[in-house]
Order: structure tokens, then sequence, then C-alpha cells
């Protein structure tokens, strides 16, 4: 990757408040290049353009860093690794797990997961119906995954006690959040800033009703 993606990914870093090591860096470049090589073969995402790419997979998936719970996560239909992998890199405390089901998709996580040397990731290929983990998750993510109701409905037994949904959406999801709030206490609903990104971008932080609920916040409080 060219210096000036390397600027571009640092300055928009920057603008995010995130302060990551030089190898933080390298590794997330290191990402996007495999990920432009895999895409030729594979069409693993349709944003081609590697100065692109920084701004909406990575620049996009890190603007969530701050609001992430806890130090279990799940990606649930990662896809090509978005939000989790560029989180797994600039968060290496925590661990996270990615999961979709399918293949040549997961084959391409291995392989970033062993070129990038990402010892607090883990992929599982498997539908989210029929996954059951050991033990559930403090933070269920994701990103362009599915309507708010289709994500508790599906995920809920990926969830810890007092874990929370966050979902990764792009306008206002007003009626999405209408039809959720039987099933779940709306904990917050934050506006994104992505360098470089002109289109709205907003996550959705939920909780199971019946569970511990903080104090819930909506824009502009």
């Amino acid at each position: 990757m060219n210096a000036d993606l390397t600027l571009k990914l640092r300055r928009g870093c920057d603008a995010l408040g995130l302060a990551l090591a030089e190898t933080q860096y390298a590794r997330l470049l290191e990402y996007l290049a495999l990920l432009a090589r895999w895409n030729r073969a594979y069409n693993l995402t349709a944003v081609r353009e590697p100065e692109q790419m920084v701004t909406r997979h990575l620049l996009d998936s890190l603007a969530v860093v701050k609001y992430l719970p806890g130090l279990r996560a799940i990606d649930v239909g990662t896809g090509a690794g978005l939000p989790g992998i560029p989180l797994a890199i600039a968060l290496p405390g925590q661990e996270f797990h990615l999961l979709d089901s399918n293949g040549k998709k997961t084959r391409f996580l291995f392989q970033v997961k062993t070129a990038l040397g990402l010892d607090n990731m883990t992929v599982h290929h498997a539908r989210v119906e029929s996954f059951h983990p050991e033990k559930p998750f403090d933070a269920v993510l994701s990103r362009a995954f599915a309507s708010l109701g289709d994500m508790v409905t599906v995920c809920r037994h990926l969830l810890s006690g007092e874990g929370r949904f966050l979902a990764m959406k792009g306008a206002y999801p007003e009626a999405e959040l209408a039809a959720v709030k039987p099933l779940c206490v709306i904990q917050g609903i934050y506006p994104l800033t992505v360098p470089g990104l002109q289109e709205q971008r907003h996550l959705v932080e939920m909780a199971i009703r019946g569970e511990p609920a903080r104090q819930p916040t909506v824009p502009g409080t």
C-alpha cells in the first residue's frame, strides 16, 4: 500500500480520536492489500478502489471503537471481516469472534488471521441460528446484516444477560426502531462521523427487555 493510503488512514484515525501503534497501521493496510487481492477472484466486496476501502471499510468500522462494551464480542454476518477485523486490530486486548455462513468468505478470514497474527480473533463458519458458543458475548455486532428486529430474534441466544446489541446502520432507522421496541430497550442511537464519508451513519445500541439497562441515550442529549 502506498504512502497516500497510509496518510489517509492516519488522518482518519486522528479525526476519530484513535491513537494506534505503527504495527496497527501496518496491519490495517495489510488487511486491505489481502482484501484487494482476494477480491479479484472471490468478489468479497463491491468497493474496489483502495482509497475508498480506507474510508468505507477501515474508518467506517473504526468509528464504533468507543462504543464497544466488555471484552468479548461477535461480529455476525461479518462477510469480508467488517467491522470485526479492523476492530480486532485496533483493540488487541479484546476478544472478537467473526461469524459467517459463506465458505469463501470464512476462508479469506482464516487467511487474514494467519497472515496478520491476530490471536484475539476467532473465525466461525456457520449459520447464526445453528451457532451455539461455549459462553455468551458482551456485544453482538452487525454491519448491514439484517433489520433490527431480525437481528434481535436471530441473535438473542448469543448475548449475555447484561450484553448489548450494536447495529451499524446508515440513515436513522425510524421504522425499524419502532418495530423492535417491544423486544428491546433502546440504550442509545449514536450518529457516527466517518472521516471522508458524506453519507449518514448511526449506531443503535439495544438491550433485551427484562435485562439490566442503563439510562437510554438519544441524539441531542
